[in-house]
């Protein structure tokens, strides 16, 4: 029978832990999390890697790897290094190791690869059997002094072999090539600097110790990335990013004008910001052409080689440049914005966000650690040395008894040592001496060898107890590594410049778009176009429409304008006039670009810049005024501005001039009244209020006047002559009121 819950014993298996589940979780994540911090994602402010990169570089340094080597397959080195050092999966590693050598997102590469490891087009690396590296002369900066007991060691994870806890780091590599990670609550974010600068730096905190952030920033200008380009932000910006190491970097493409015959012009982008790939980039202005978001700019193509080339065509030459390339920077990837995050590992392996003067002065201590270490190890090299060497000279001096005791004692060892005060090393080292030693001549090399290495020693002791000399040798090793990477090599010349610039401004439509006259045509069943220059609109042939169909609105504009469109449910939809179709044929439906329904009828089409006012009635004869700006819509479903009331609907739109006093409105009834234009409020969205009281209808028509003037309307019939009514008294009353019959002569269809 099944065993029942209530059998079980009270008492958990042996073998098996009864712990509250909440506590065991986070118990064991904040393990992962410690370890995620340390061992995987954040870099060692002493060397500037990551476990993952320190096991690459040693595989391949104990793979004899050096610059003067040949290469060696990757997959050897991607084997060696999961295999012994760092149990993770093959691809992440080479993809590790594939970074390395990308001299477009390392400033200085500490792998050389031979074949294809990807380019800044984005694509991805050949796969680790066909391609080959070995290790650069940075590398071995970086390593040098592993041989002499620079730093700790500790047992791989299997406990089979060795591997460095951090590496010497001859060589600035935090901040000379920067570094990103994402950890557990935690992330950084370090761009590449100029490694001179750096090494200038550093020899200024190594004589004066005491040195502040300003001191620093004065030879750290900046960020120096291996793409190039120009860092555009102010100094105070950047001296407050560097002070608190926190902030980011607007990086800018590098651009230069290139001037053809007959005027025209193009844009050349010779450098890109740091971390984008071209043929990302490419796309996405290709996407803003086509989308007509830049409509100056007519095409983009890469004529790349070795070099970065993007060539940028205007839509003609009479396009500003400038405009051109600040459109280009808000929209694009021309533009970004590179992070600083300088959160590191300390030499206590605590995770901190450091300053930049913090961060290079950890690096400088630590060389003054890796000095002495490597002091004190030459020295306990030279004592071991001189041990022997005194040894083989007591031998020389008494060659015949030696010689006489190896061969007469059967245990000359022992004899050797209290016969003439030799140690055990000293003894074991003449017994196997061979024969050929024994000439004068190496008698005499070993003293020359022990007076020199007595004076080396000499020298050792006193810069191991002397922190000025210290001093002086760092300064020196670091001028020696100075000279490599100086700024008058082709590795070491700074790339980025350090340019200041306005922020990226919204560049107004008039500038974007080439100004040309333009006629519009909607005609009745929605069909819109737009004919080149400002056309007889009385033409046969402009107003041409399909069978059945006529003309409802046709105006003249310009390329810049923006168009307004009302409909009878109180929308407003916005076009714009260079994207019109063009005027061959009968055009396109205007609700294919706006989301409008085929019932709702269109109330009005015209140039947003016409008026700064409108006046919106309703049939009911509700109505308000309203700003332009507030009918303008952003998307395809336009803006909401009047709710006309149920079996109502928005029937006039109108422009409401600057001089402009009054209103008048008439009615389905033909009465007819004049009211202030101070009597009708001013909103943004809404229903209005009560223009004209009827018992029977509707509004027909609403306009708005300057009542000294009078109140002008066209006659109906061929004349099509204005009649202008110059007293209104009779029809001047308050809003809402009823009115009377408008004067003799007043059209018919109750149109003003």
């Amino acid at each position: 029978m099944p065993t029942k819950i209530t059998d079980l014993p009270d008492d958990p298996p042996i073998g098996v832990l009864d712990a509250p589940f909440d506590s065991a979780l986070s118990e064991r994540y904040l393990v992962y999390a410690l370890s995620t911090i340390t061992a995987r994602s954040l870099p060692d402010v002493r060397d500037g890697l990551k476990p993952v990169h320190r096991r690459l570089l040693w595989a391949m340094r104990l793979l004899r790897l050096d610059p003067a080597a040949g290469y060696k397959k990757c997959a050897r080195v991607v084997g060696d290094v999961i295999g012994k050092y760092h149990p993770h999966g093959d691809q992440s590693v080479y993809d590790a190791m594939v970074r390395l050598a990308q001299d477009f997102a390392l400033r200085y590469p500490l792998v050389d690869g031979q074949g294809n490891f990807g380019n800044i087009d984005g694509d991805n690396a050949a796969a680790y059997r066909y391609t080959e590296a070995r290790l650069t002369q940075v590398a071995i900066d970086l390593m040098d002094g592993l041989d002499e007991d620079a730093v700790e060691f500790r047992p791989t994870y299997n406990g089979e072999e060795q591997e460095p806890e951090l590496f010497p780091g001859a060589f600035p590599n935090l901040l000379a090539n920067g570094a990103a990670g994402i950890a557990v609550g935690m992330a950084t974010a370090i761009p590449p600097h100029n490694a001179a600068e750096l090494l200038d730096a550093a020899i200024m905190l190594v004589d004066t110790p005491e040195a502040g952030h300003a001191a620093v920033l004065a030879l750290v200008k900046g960020p120096d990335f291996p793409t190039g380009g120009l860092v555009v932000d102010s100094q105070a910006a950047i001296t407050e990013a560097y002070v608190t190491g926190r902030g980011a970097f607007r990086v800018r493409a590098r651009w230069s004008v290139e001037r053809e015959k007959g005027g025209t012009w193009q844009i050349v982008v010779s450098e890109i910001p740091y971390g984008v790939q071209k043929g990302k980039l490419i796309e996405q202005i290709a996407v803003l052409i086509n989308d007509k978001k830049l409509p100056i700019l007519a095409d983009v193509r890469d004529e790349s080689d070795a070099e970065v080339r993007l060539v940028l065509e205007p839509r003609s030459r009479t396009v500003d440049a400038q405009v051109l390339m600040d459109g280009l920077f808000r929209l694009s990837d021309l533009e970004t914005r590179v992070p600083l995050n300088l959160n590191v590992l300390d030499k206590e392996r605590t995770p901190r966000v450091m300053s930049l003067r913090d961060a290079l002065a950890a690096w400088v201590e630590h060389q003054f650690v890796v000095l002495r270490r490597r002091t004190e190890h030459r020295l306990g090299k030279i004592a071991d040395r001189l041990e022997l060497v005194g040894g083989y000279i007591v031998a020389f001096l008494n060659l015949d008894r030696m010689i006489e005791i190896i061969r007469t004692e059967d245990e000359p060892k022992a004899v050797m040592i209290a016969e003439f005060a030799l140690t055990d090393r000293q003894a074991e080292a003449i017994l196997n001496m061979r024969l050929r030693s024994l000439r004068r001549l190496e008698e005499m090399e070993l003293k020359r060898e022990q007076a020199s290495l007595e004076k080396e020693q000499a020298d050792l002791t006193l810069l191991l107890g002397s922190e000025a000399r210290q001093r002086t040798r760092l300064k020196r090793d670091f001028g020696r590594v100075r000279a490599r990477y100086g700024p008058d090599t082709p590795l070491g010349k700074r790339r980025t410049a350090i340019e200041e610039a306005a922020p990226t401004r919204d560049i107004p439509l008039e500038a974007m778009i080439e100004r040309e006259p333009i006629t519009v045509i909607l005609s009745e069943r929605g069909w819109i176009r737009a004919m080149k220059g400002h056309v007889d609109l009385s033409a046969p042939e402009t107003m041409k429409f399909k069978e059945g169909d006529g003309p409802a609105f046709a105006f003249h504009a310009q390329t810049t304008d923006k168009l307004l469109l009302a409909a009878a449910n109180g929308r407003f939809y916005t076009l714009a006039a260079d994207r019109l179709p063009g005027g061959r044929g009968f055009g396109e439906p205007v609700r294919a670009t706006i989301d409008l329904d085929g019932s709702v009828a269109v109330v009005a089409l015209f140039a947003a810049r016409g008026a700064e006012r409108l006046l919106l009635a309703a049939t009911d004869g509700r109505g308000f005024v309203v700003q332009t700006t507030d009918t303008v819509a952003e998307t395809r479903k336009g803006k909401n501005v009047m709710t006309p009331r149920s079996g109502a609907r928005l029937s006039v739109v109108r422009a409401v001039a600057v001089e402009d006093d009054y209103v008048a409105v008439i009615g389905d009834n033909r009465k007819l009244l004049v009211f202030p234009l101070a009597e009708l409020p001013a909103m943004s969205r809404g229903q209005g209020v009560q223009l004209q009281r009827y018992r029977d209808g509707g509004l027909a028509d609403a306009k708005t006047f300057v009542f000294a003037h009078g109140l002008s309307w066209t006659m109906r019939g061929e004349t099509k002559r204005t009649r202008t009514e110059a007293d209104l008294n009779a029809w001047r009353t308050a809003r809402g009121a009823a009115g009377r019959m408008p004067p003799n002569g007043f059209p018919r269809d109750n149109r003003f």
